[in-house]
């Protein structure tokens, strides 16, 4: 969802007493049991510092997590005490009503972030810190692959024409600072469309963490991530999500719009579509990275 997602020209290479007995006793146990309530309203008013405690719904539970699986890497990731959306710029995003919290991961100084690029910002975050470095390669819309480990290695793109060859015009570099080099460059050239070969339809009841609800629209579509799922009693999974927008911004969990019981958790039933505060994805949507 990116304006110039086909412009080839613009590619550059840098990329949460018991007391006695009688009336005094029963004053004190009384006042003990307020203390309680304070306190367990305390704990469950407490604004969620993590993805992982954000409140679930009564009668559901989370999806246990393995450690160093997709779903833990999205359970664990801290969350800003400050509750607005800012963009690339620092501004304040227009709309202030469609986040519950704010990811706390960078959006970049330059209008490149936006949806689709959030979606593979987290899933390279990832991949770079369980070290799975091979699996960070995405398409540009082109269909041009663009892998991590060759721009490490000192790779840089060049454009003759409507193609794309790497050649070695820089010093190795595995450092975070080269990654995220690479990644501005993915968030210029890849997005939904380039996206549609890297991901397949999965069902609903299927889901988890690390998942994508993902629509390639013309001329512009929307991704979002599965950040979190739990379960009822019966499997009934509920889910959060987490988008960016355009212009690029902070990574949000979203609120529910349709639904304030469950808010910020969403559930869906096979052959519905999402509704979600600035997307409508028609059912089928849902997706899973190859």
């Amino acid at each position: 969802m990116k304006f110039f997602a086909n412009n080839w020209f613009l590619l550059g290479v840098g990329v949460a007493i018991i007391g006695s007995c009688g009336a005094s006793g029963q004053k004190k146990n009384q006042q003990q049991n307020a203390k309680t309530q304070t306190v367990e309203q305390t704990k469950e008013n407490k604004k969620p510092e993590k993805v992982k405690e954000i409140a679930l719904p009564s009668g559901y539970k989370r999806l246990p997590a393995d450690s160093g699986s997709f779903a833990f890497f999205l359970q664990k990731l801290s969350l800003k005490k400050d509750s607005l959306v800012r963009l690339f710029n620092g501004q304040l995003k227009l709309n202030q009503s469609a986040q519950y919290a704010i990811i706390d991961i960078d959006v970049g100084s330059r209008d490149l972030q936006q949806c689709a690029d959030a979606v593979m910002r987290l899933r390279a975050e990832y991949l770079f810190e369980t070290k799975q470095f091979d699996k960070i390669k995405f398409h540009f819309t082109s269909g041009h692959l663009a892998e991590w480990s060759k721009y490490a290695q000192g790779y840089r793109a060049k454009i003759s024409g409507n193609t794309v060859t790497w050649v070695k015009t820089a010093t190795p570099d595995n450092s975070y600072t080269c990654f995220r080099q690479y990644m501005d460059l993915v968030f210029s050239y890849c997005g939904t469309k380039s996206m549609n070969n890297e991901v397949s339809s999965i069902s609903i009841k299927e889901i988890k963490p690390g998942d994508v609800f993902h629509e390639t629209g013309n001329p512009y579509g929307h991704a979002i991530t599965v950040m979190d799922v739990a379960q009822d009693s019966t499997g009934n999974p509920i889910f959060l999500l987490a988008q960016s927008y355009m212009p690029a911004q902070d990574i949000h969990i979203l609120i529910n719009p349709t639904n304030t019981k469950l808010n910020p958790w969403y559930s869906l039933k096979e052959g519905q579509s999402l509704i979600t505060p600035e997307w409508h994805f028609p059912s089928g949507s849902l997706k899973r990275w190859k």
